[in-house]
């Protein structure tokens, strides 16, 4: 019998925390530059992600680095990796 382990890639995104009004949970927007398929343009795309903080630590405005997880709820599936 061999066993063998699997390693798992996560995505690591850098965001701004915009609200810590929740227990335990964070809402990161991570922004991005997408071109414009017909007019070559970039636009500034944003995303909200929902994050589990245990214990609160980060605060409103910071700039955070967000890991993917196994999902906790409904909407929440990273989890706060740092304060960048």
């Amino acid at each position: 019998m061999t066993t063998t382990t699997t390693t798992v890639k996560r995505r690591v995104l850098r965001g701004r925390v915009v609200s810590t009004k929740m227990k335990d949970t964070i809402t990161v927007a991570v922004e991005r530059y997408v071109e414009h398929p017909k007019y070559k343009k970039f636009i500034r795309r944003t995303k909200k992600f929902l994050v589990h903080d245990a214990g609160n630590t980060a605060k409103e405005g910071e700039i955070v680095d967000i890991r993917e997880t196994r999902p906790m709820s409904r909407r929440k599936h990273f989890e706060l990796v740092k304060t960048a």
